[in-house]
């Protein structure tokens, strides 16, 4: 057989063979450089995780570090069906992974399952905000659910009192942008400080009204404006607050918290 180099330019099989050179050459860098970049993917993504955690509390700022002010956060492990702290490294929790492994999560009833999520993790990671006394201020809680096109993801904190709202945070969605996608406006954002969850019965209460929330009388204690045109991303959100806030989400731990 000819060596490559006596082959015609014309050849059928020197270009096969200078393809598959190329590729093979193409795969190696690609691999490797996927290899090289994992770790610092990897801290990028914990620091995303921690920059959310801060802005939901709203002690992030342009340019601090986030790595010590973070520090002060303790993440904890929940066991979602007893509501105790679970056993467990929840540094290195991966909550997401968790819910698509099948012995790390339970499928969730259709009947029950009015975020939409499909599968719900066994155990949760939740971020206690700590005071300068080594108190508990703040508890950051995860919640996701679908909307109109995807699902959003994001923090609601609360404070010290497991009632009351301190802040929500949506870091990601693909809502229609102008629409849904005000989920992710710090101007709807600031409606939410304040609220209540839980009502005088012990139920969740806390909701998104379609159009304008009640301005006096109980219900404004628990109420925010729907989005303008979105209508399905607002059922959305009011159903993944309604769905993680109750007995299959984070209502048992909070109910300890408080006691």
């Amino acid at each position: 057989m000819p060596g490559i180099r006596t082959m015609p330019n014309d050849s059928t099989l020197k270009t096969f063979i200078v393809a598959g050179g190329l590729c093979l050459v193409c795969s190696i860098i690609v691999s490797g450089a996927a290899v090289g970049l994992r770790p610092m993917q990897q801290a990028n993504k914990l620091l995303d995780k921690q920059k959310n955690v801060l802005q939901v509390v709203g002690r992030y700022e342009p340019g601090m570090n986030i790595v010590e002010e973070f520090s002060t956060f303790e993440p904890k492990l929940v066991d979602l069906d007893t509501g105790n702290y679970a056993e467990g490294d929840a540094s290195k929790f991966d909550q997401r992974a968790a819910a698509k492994d099948p012995k790390l999560s339970e499928k969730i009833p259709a009947a029950e399952d009015i975020a939409k999520i499909k599968r719900r993790p066994n155990k949760a990671q939740v971020f206690l905000a700590k005071s300068e006394s080594g108190g508990v201020q703040y508890y950051i809680l995860p919640i996701s659910g679908y909307g109109l096109w995807s699902t959003m993801r994001g923090y609601l904190a609360l404070e010290s009192d497991a009632q009351t709202v301190k802040g929500v945070i949506f870091y990601d969605q693909a809502e229609t942008p102008g629409l849904g996608g005000e989920v992710a406006n710090p101007q709807w954002l600031a409606n939410w400080p304040g609220k209540l969850v839980y009502g005088s019965n012990g139920e969740p209460q806390l909701t998104v009204v379609k159009g304008s929330a009640a301005r006096s009388g109980d219900q404004a204690k628990y109420e925010i404006d729907g989005l303008a045109g979105a209508t399905l991303t607002t059922r959305g959100v009011a159903n993944l607050i309604e769905y993680w806030m109750g007995e299959n989400g984070f209502k048992k731990y909070l109910d300890k918290v408080r006691s």
